[in-house]
């Protein structure tokens, strides 16, 4: 299993790159991303948030997480987007934080799966929360960037506390 990357690391801030190989490298890559995922209680993993570079995440929003829920998006592109939802969002690089965060209530992406074949998916609500969530990891968006400047300042104190433990623990690696 892949140890989590937290905040503020800065492979969470640089764009991923492209999937070029398919094979079962990647395939070894997917299952651990989607095991990490489990064992930290997720919905979403993306690779730049187990320290690989690479346009890759792992989902499963279905109730009790079974196998037939997991979907895998290679170098996904978002297709359309509709309506709009508000909610509650956290992160697995930002450990017990919660956010009410704007998103639209319906996607479409497009992604290539482990074999590299194109398909698409949509999904609504938290599924549609979910697949944009970790998209924007692949870009270096991470999700306290764009909140409402009242759901930022209640974050504040955490974000810093979180910024002066990853520089103890650069200091003493």
């Amino acid at each position: 299993m892949f140890k989590i990357r937290k905040y503020p690391d800065p492979i969470l801030t640089n764009k991923a790159e492209p999937v070029t190989e398919f094979g079962p490298r990647l395939e070894q890559i997917v299952e651990e991303m989607f095991l990490t995922m489990y064992q930290e209680h997720g919905v979403g993993l993306a690779a730049p948030q187990v320290g690989i570079s690479k346009r890759i995440f792992v989902v499963n929003c279905e109730k009790d997480q079974p196998p037939d829920g997991e979907i895998a998006l290679i170098n996904p592109e978002i297709v359309s987007v509709e309506g709009e939802q508000y909610g509650d969002e956290g992160c697995l690089s930002f450990p017990g934080m919660f956010a009410k965060k704007k998103r639209p209530m319906k996607v479409t992406m497009r992604a290539q799966d482990v074999d590299g074949e194109w398909f698409e998916v949509t999904g609504e609500k938290l599924l549609a929360r979910a697949l944009l969530h970790e998209r924007d990891h692949l870009d270096g968006n991470v999700f306290v960037q764009d909140l409402e400047l009242t759901e930022f300042i209640k974050l504040k104190k955490e974000l810093e506390m979180m910024r002066r433990e990853y520089k103890r623990a650069k200091a003493r690696a």
